[in-house]
């Protein structure tokens, strides 16, 4: 049977929600820049942003909010047992096992949590005018699946004509498999990004004042197209430069409702780029990539936005907000245009705080242009630090360009907030020795953040399970604690997960957990005092270098590398091969330059890794 809604005359309006639990601290990128473009395509048209997840946070205390935003689980109980009263036992069960060692979540009960979150949810539908609206789109992303569904459900339970539209990366491909029979509420799904799509049916809807008339939407899917066996394809822009820049007026009014003490300067979330350019679409359908990435299924290609574009849409959002932190949310920065974008934005004469997403072999010459236009932070697409490994997840790098960027974050000044992927599937005992061998030289930069690998759907993993030594794939066992079991049975969720060899790999990883937190733990030893000192620097006395070395426990060791020794020291603050270096200092002898090499290896001075260098000591004088 096919779905009809009939709009009245008068509709002329379109709500965009998004619910918890995102970053409290800023505005939904998604809803913001859908709103701009729709006011850009439609002037007359009343578009209203609901970041209710703010609302959210406001009542249940920010830090409670952030520390259950951190953790997915944790985020998707809480609604989950308001979705399903008959579960709350068992979503109770799984909060309380996510949320041990957290002090924040310690004294939580957690249906008295469940009862405030849905006092607020109410209060927001009963303040909501959904009548005479053409639509209500809610963008779903990791942490706002169950949210979003109850929020879906009890609208419809009081406004069943209301159409309901659904996008983000939670529903994109494979995961719209029996959405529509298991959530009759949800009306269609926008696949891939919504611009085109969403104004494509508006536009419809306007015209035809039925959903059931419009002609299908590139985009677009439908219980219709679903049944017909009808591909909805992307319907994605060619080019951004048609974006406006986001509209985050709602969360700011949000924001000064509250009372003084509840009130923060937010971050601005922005975008430079969409896709990755490091996966690349084949001809057979299939794509390169990060063997464990799912970040960019929603998105075919990669496009940039211009430098002035970038530049002006910074200048722009910072002055109306009066606010410096900017969060570019791109799953990876463009390298090509990074240079221009940075200096322009350096121009612009602001003390930015910025934050972004990068790849590791970003230069140090960009790497330095980003922190001088306010790049206080990054996240490197480490992920391991075995180039053994690394080939295995196809990052296309190797463990010396990861430990020179650290070095070189070090160096500048950038917080380095990167991961290291432990338990990969298929990774062995030579994985796991070449990390353990490798970290011995990486104790004077910024530890890494310790994360087990996970099953995204979709992922190059997940397609192709074989080649990973693994036997089958299925749904994380945490949603069939949440969902019942017809709905668990019949949906693919964004977290997935496996069987084959995940007691072997934890036995496996187990010395790198105790080396990553050994590593933390002398890292901020080190780092104690009201003076920062680097770990390993180096005073450059120009024909001498002096190199300071802290350690723990003992007292720290000082070396002094003269004429020569100096020279080669300083030509490998970039990693080099021996060849080059040998060519470099052909006067010396081989075999004199060689003993140099393996003495600095293994005093820790230097990294090595197939016959290339890398001088560790960063300059003592960040501006030398």
């Amino acid at each position: 049977m096919k779905t009809k809604f009939k709009l009245k005359a008068s509709s002329e309006k379109l709500l965009l929600v998004s619910a918890p639990w995102p970053l409290y601290s800023r505005p939904s990128i998604q809803i913001g820049t859908l709103k701009a473009f729709l006011r850009k395509k439609f002037p007359d048209l009343k578009v209203d942003a609901h970041h209710f997840y703010l609302k959210v946070a406001e009542a249940i205390g920010y830090r409670r909010y952030q520390a259950i935003s951190e953790r997915t689980w944790l985020a998707e109980t809480v609604y989950g047992a308001l979705l399903y009263p008959e579960r709350t036992d068992t979503a109770e069960k799984i909060f309380y096992e996510q949320a041990k060692g957290n002090p924040l979540l310690k004294k939580i009960v957690f249906k008295n949590l469940a009862s405030q979150v849905r006092e607020v949810s109410e209060d927001f539908i009963h303040s909501v005018d959904w009548e005479d609206t053409i639509l209500a789109g809610f963008s779903i992303c990791l942490c706002q699946l169950t949210a979003s569904l109850y929020l879906i459900r009890e609208v419809k339970k009081r406004f069943p004509d209301l159409l309901i539209v659904v996008g983000g990366s939670v529903f994109t491909g494979d995961a719209t498999r029996n959405l529509f029979k298991t959530f009759p509420e949800i009306n269609a799904v926008v696949n891939g990004e919504g611009e085109l799509p969403l104004s494509r049916l508006v536009s419809d809807l306007r015209r035809s004042r039925s959903f059931g008339e419009t002609a299908r939407v590139k985009g677009i899917v439908t219980p219709e197209s679903t049944e017909n066996n009808a591909a909805s394809f992307f319907n994605q822009m060619t080019d951004l430069s048609d974006l406006s820049p986001p509209d985050y007026d709602d969360y700011f009014d949000l924001l000064q409702e509250f009372s003084p003490e509840k009130t923060f300067f937010p971050t601005l979330p922005m975008e430079m780029s969409r896709g990755c350019w490091w996966r690349r679409s084949l001809v057979d359908g299939e794509s390169t990539g990060c063997a464990f990435c799912n970040l960019n299924l929603q998105w075919d290609g990669y496009r940039t936005k211009n430098t002035l574009q970038t530049v002006s849409e910074i200048d722009h959002l910072t002055t109306k907000h009066k606010t410096l932190s900017v969060a570019f949310t791109d799953n990876l920065l463009p390298l090509k245009t990074s240079k221009d974008i940075f200096a322009g934005i350096g121009k612009l004469k602001k003390d930015l705080l910025l934050f972004g997403e990068i790849r590791a072999t970003t230069p140090r010459h960009i790497l330095a242009d980003m922190r001088m236009a306010g790049m206080e932070k990054v996240q490197i697409g480490i992920e391991a630090l075995s180039t053994r490994l690394l080939n295995k997840l196809n990052k296309g790098t190797t463990a010396i360009q990861n430990i020179e960027i650290m070095k070189h974050c070090e160096a500048l000044g950038i917080s380095n907030s990167s991961n290291l992927i432990l338990c990969f599937p298929g990774s062995d005992q030579k994985d796991v020795d070449e990390t353990l061998r490798n970290l011995e030289f990486t104790l004077p930069f910024r530890p890494l953040k310790m994360v087990y690998f996970w099953l995204g759907l979709g992922s190059p993993v997940w397609r192709h399970p074989g080649n990973f030594g693994i036997k089958a794939v299925f749904n994380h066992r945490n949603y069939a604690g949440i969902f019942p079991k017809e709905v668990f049975q019949s949906m693919q969720f964004t977290i997935q997960s496996y069987r084959g060899g995940l007691g072997h790999q934890r036995k496996l990883w187990t010395p790198v957990k105790k080396k990553l937190k050994a590593w933390k733990k002398t890292y901020d030893e080190l780092h104690r005092g009201s003076r920062h000192e680097n770990i390993l620097s180096f005073r450059d006395g120009r024909d001498f270098l002096i190199i300071r070395q802290k350690r723990t426990p003992g007292e720290h060791l000082t070396h002094r590398l003269e004429g020569t020794s100096r020279a080669i020291y300083l030509f490998c603050q970039e990693h080099r091969s021996l060849k080059r270096i040998l060519e470099r200092f052909s006067a010396v002898g081989s075999d004199k330059v060689v003993a140099f090499l393996r003495m600095m290896v293994d005093k820790k001075l230097m990294f090595e890794e197939n016959n290339k260098y890398l001088s560790l000591a960063v300059p003592a004088n960040p501006n030398s």
